[in-house]
């Protein structure tokens, strides 16, 4: 009995943090619509700044936490609201979660920079004060945790039901103008909210802290446990969003202390969460096809069968000539790795970049593909390949059946709950790479050689990536092509002319997973071993952002992206401190290019059509449109804006 009172005390503990934390995240939804990825990482920084104001520089635990949520986060929170949120106000659910998303990427590389990696500890508020409870013990942190919990959430019922100022900041998102009329200033509602909001992420991460310590993504996954509590209340309700996250805490609690924990369950503890978001996502209630095309959608011309072959050769042996002239053994490698990024980020073309669906879950079907290679096939079979590939597109036509009928917010939040829950379930499992291990992988044999040299593999990555790239812009410029794009522009015309959408989608989701293991079995033969933290959930979000940052509309934006995101542990393996720096710099490309989907891609485009245009100078008559352009390639040549789709 007195081992249940524990386990419920650390339950509520546990829950009364999550729920804090799932609070902000339904405060600043309900006023802007725009569901906050960033809100753990806010919190991770916060609690960092609590640690330099507390320990580091002294000051009084009440001061540095009055100076923490009251002054320096919701001033943060504004700021963000400001410079980053306002703009992406009327836009697409999809932009907004890349630009949250590159927001985390960045908040964790700023940690990283300004608190390099060392042994921090955060002491207790309360060290000296218990409250027997039978014979378990309750320390004054946990009742802390537990009151202020329940007062958070009493506090924003009362703000955004009774609350005249609360009331207004809902209105904001339903009418701008109207409220405006109304004498109210929206853009200081909105600011208000936020700041709101980026405090009660401090708060959370003041109270973990203590317990999970400062670490960068402990604190920031936070938020995954704070997800599934917020969607469980419709990111609206407040009162379901309390109950959901207290339930939650209880059932860790529970789990961890009553059943036993061996073998493939050693990550349930805090996979429950995540199963847990999963199974609220696809019990849903189906989206409704969405009416009518959004406006300024267009993608970069799509090249000819010909000028496909042309560039794929040029491809294939400009990689052989750089290989074999400039780089050593070593930079050959990198060369390798950044390929085998590129190629599984090229599955992100026929889905996000053709059919608007986002998937945050890249690495996670690589994943699969590498645990078929170097669990069955470790000794470079190229059957390893295929059978890769395939076992990986078939997981992803299971996990479509039920994402794939959702939309925008919920499937990308869906795909981050599968991809969380393989990593804790499936690939730590002993059968697959077992707990913090690896497996030894050979590589590929072919004609009776083996491909052992770098620039041997570097060539076989090569040729795999120009024939994948050949074939997806082969399927865009077919019939199933032209009907993705029909589907993304207007799911509710497709359906009216009696197109089958399930298929059609169950198919792109396929196809993406299938190129995705591809990849992941080429990266498991180029390091020779592989294991569970070459694809957490960290690997799939930044090769995300960089894939929108370098375009995911084309393939040379994706190629750029699995580039950029090798370029990471070369520098850190150089100087520990540009990890962060580059962190940094991949969340501020997504703030920057995260609501243009054609990325850096679209300016070499443009380059190349201007270069184009002073070439035919002087020729009579007006510049005919190329082989290969189509009407989407010549809106955007001419500069019409683009976004993703699928909003919910």
């Amino acid at each position: 009995m007195n081992a249940f009172i524990a386990y419920t005390v650390f339950g509520f503990v546990t829950g009364g943090a999550y729920a804090i934390a799932a609070s902000g995240l339904v405060l600043t939804y309900t006023t802007s619509r725009i569901f906050n990825v960033a809100h753990g990482a806010i919190g991770m920084v916060m609690a960092f700044v609590f640690w330099q104001l507390e320990v580091k520089s002294g000051l009084p635990t009440w001061l540095s936490v009055f100076l923490v949520i009251c002054v320096i986060a919701p001033l943060f929170g504004a700021l963000v609201e400001r410079f980053a949120m306002r703009r992406l106000a009327g836009q697409d659910v999809s932009v907004s979660l890349v630009v949250t998303i590159g927001l985390m990427v960045l908040l964790i590389g700023v940690a990283q920079q300004v608190w390099p990696p060392a042994a921090r500890t955060v002491p207790a508020f309360f060290p000296n004060s218990y409250v027997h409870l039978g014979s378990a013990t309750i320390t004054g942190d946990q009742i802390l945790t537990i009151a202020l919990a329940g007062l958070v959430a009493v506090l924003l019922y009362v703000l955004l039901s009774r609350a005249r100022v609360g009331v207004a900041m809902r209105a904001v998102v339903d009418n701008t103008d109207l409220l405006a009329l109304h004498g109210a200033r929206p853009n200081r509602l909105s600011g208000l909210s936020w700041a709101i909001g980026s405090s009660l992420a401090a708060l959370a991460g003041i109270l973990l802290v203590t317990t999970i310590g400062l670490d960068y993504y402990e604190l920031t996954l936070l938020v995954v446990s704070a997800y599934a509590a917020a969607v469980l209340g419709r990111l609206q309700n407040l009162t379901l969003t309390f109950v959901g996250a207290i339930v939650l805490g209880l059932a860790q609690s529970y789990v961890q202390g009553y059943v036993p924990l061996s073998g493939a369950l050693n990550g349930l503890p805090p996979a429950i969460p995540v199963l847990f978001l999963f199974l609220i996502v696809v019990l849903l209630p189906q989206a409704q096809l969405r009416i009518g095309q959004i406006k300024g959608i267009s993608s970069v011309p799509v090249p000819s069968a010909r000028r496909t072959t042309g560039f794929g050769i040029a491809f294939v042996v400009g990689v052989g000539l750089i290989s074999a002239v400039m780089l050593d053994d070593a930079q050959t490698f990198n060369f390798g790795i950044g390929l085998a990024y590129a190629l599984i980020a090229l599955s992100l073309v026929p889905l996000t970049g053709y059919g608007g669906y986002l998937s945050l879950a890249p690495f996670t079907f690589a994943g699969i593909g590498a645990v078929v290679v170097a669990r069955i096939f470790p000794h470079g079979s190229p059957l390893g390949l295929v059978v890769g590939a395939l076992a990986a597109a078939a997981v992803g036509a299971v996990v479509s059946l039920p994402l794939l009928r959702l939309r925008g917010l919920y499937l990308a939040l869906g795909t981050i709950a599968f991809a969380d829950l393989m990593d804790k379930l499936v690939f730590q499992a002993s059968w697959a790479f077992g707990y913090g291990g690896s497996r030894p992988v050979d590589r590929i044999g072919l004609f009776g050689m083996q491909l052992n040299s770098e620039r041997d593999y570097l060539l076989l990555i090569a040729v795999v990536f120009a024939l994948v790239a050949a074939g997806v812009l082969a399927i865009r410029r077919g019939p199933y092509g032209r009907l993705l794009v029909a589907m993304r522009d207007s799911p509710a015309a497709c359906g009216t002319l009696g197109l089958d959408l399930t298929r059609t989608r169950v198919l792109l989701f396929t196809l993406s997973a299938g190129i995705a293991g591809l990849g992941g079995t080429l990266y498991a033969g180029l390091r020779t071993s592989t294991g569970p933290a070459d694809f957490t959930l960290f690997s799939s979000l930044p090769l995300v952002l960089l894939a929108v940052v370098g375009g995911v509309t084309s393939i040379s934006g994706v190629a750029l992206g699995g580039m950029l995101w090798m370029l990471l542990p070369v520098l850190q393996s150089k100087s520990q401190s540009l990890g962060g720096l580059v962190f940094m710099l991949i969340g501020a490309g997504a703030l920057l290019l995260g609501r243009n989907p054609n990325g850096l891609a679209s300016y070499a485009f443009l380059a190349g059509r201007w270069f184009e245009s002073l070439l035919r100078r002087g020729r009579p008559g007006p510049p005919a449109l190329a082989e290969e352009e189509t009407d989407e390639g010549f809106a955007f040549a001419h500069g019409e804006g683009v976004q993703l789709s699928g909003s919910s």
